[in-house]
C-alpha cells in the first residue's frame, strides 16, 4: 500500500505553498433542534427510523436516500454536506469523483472505505447540489447524531463548511477551524478535524496541501 508521504508527494503542486481560503459560501443556522430519538440499538435501527423520508421537501426531488456506508463500528468516520448527482443515483455516500479523491485520501492513511464509516448532514440531495437548507439539516441532523451514537467513532473529520459548522455549532470560518483538533458539539468526547470537501479540491488542487496536513494529524494522533 502508498504510504502517506508518497500520496502526498504525487498529489501536491509543485512549488505551491497557498494560504487557507476562507469559504464564501452563505452559511447554515448552526442553532439546530433534534427530533426525539427512539429507543435504537443499531445502524439498521436508524435507517429503520428513517425510513422513506419526507420530513422535508428534498424528498420530493430526490432519486434515493443516502444514508451511509462502511464499518458500523470504526474509529475514524467522514461526514460531508450531502449528496451529489452521483450519490443520488446509487445511494451511497462519496461514489462521484470527489468520493474517488476521498477514497485516495482514506488510502493515503493505510485505511479502507470499508474500515471506516461515512455519512452526510442531509441524507437527499439538494436540488443542483445547492447548499443544504436551515429546515433541511434541522429535520435530517436526528439521524446523523443517531449514527453518530452507534459507531462511537474515536474522531470525526468534518469535510467543508457545512459539515463544520454543524457538528461544531459555530460560526467560526472553517480556515481558521483546521489543522487543530475541535469537538463535536454535543459530544465533547469525539474529536473533530475539520478540514476542506473534496469537491474543494477538485477546484482548488494546491488546497490538498492543508487536507493531507489535517489527515497526517489525525493519523499521527489516533494511530491509524
Amino acid at each position: 500500500m502508498v504510504q502517506f508521504d508518497e500520496y502526498w508527494s504525487i498529489w501536491k503542486e509543485s512549488g505551491v505553498d497557498v494560504a487557507p481560503v476562507k469559504s464564501k459560501q452563505k452559511k447554515p443556522s448552526p442553532r439546530i433542534s433534534a427530533e426525539q430519538t427512539p429507543h435504537l440499538k443499531s445502524l439498521s435501527d436508524v435507517e429503520s427510523w428513517l425510513g422513506e423520508c419526507q420530513r422535508c421537501p428534498l424528498c420530493t426531488t430526490r432519486n434515493k436516500i443516502v444514508f451511509g456506508s462502511g464499518n458500523p463500528k470504526a474509529r475514524l468516520m467522514f461526514v460531508g454536506e450531502g449528496p451529489g448527482a452521483d450519490e443520488d443515483n446509487q445511494g451511497l455516500p462519496f461514489v462521484g469523483r470527489a468520493g474517488q479523491l476521498l477514497s485516495k485520501i482514506i488510502e493515503a492513511m493505510g485505511l479502507t472505505r470499508d474500515e471506516v464509516y461515512i455519512a452526510n448532514i442531509v441524507k437527499c440531495r439538494p436540488p443542483s447540489n445547492r447548499l443544504p437548507e436551515e429546515e433541511e439539516i434541522e429535520k435530517c441532523l436526528p439521524f446523523l447524531r443517531a449514527q453518530i451514537a452507534q459507531v462511537k467513532p474515536e474522531v470525526i473529520v468534518a469535510l467543508g463548511l457545512t459539515a463544520t459548522r454543524v457538528l461544531t455549532q459555530t460560526d467560526t470560518p472553517l480556515a481558521n477551524l483546521r489543522g487543530r483538533f475541535q469537538s463535536v458539539a454535543w459530544n465533547p468526547q469525539i474529536e473533530l478535524m475539520p478540514t476542506y470537501h473534496p469537491a474543494y479540491l477538485l477546484r482548488n488542487p494546491p488546497a490538498k496541501k492543508f487536507v493531507w496536513e489535517d489527515m497526517k494529524l489525525v493519523k499521527e494522533k489516533f494511530k491509524f
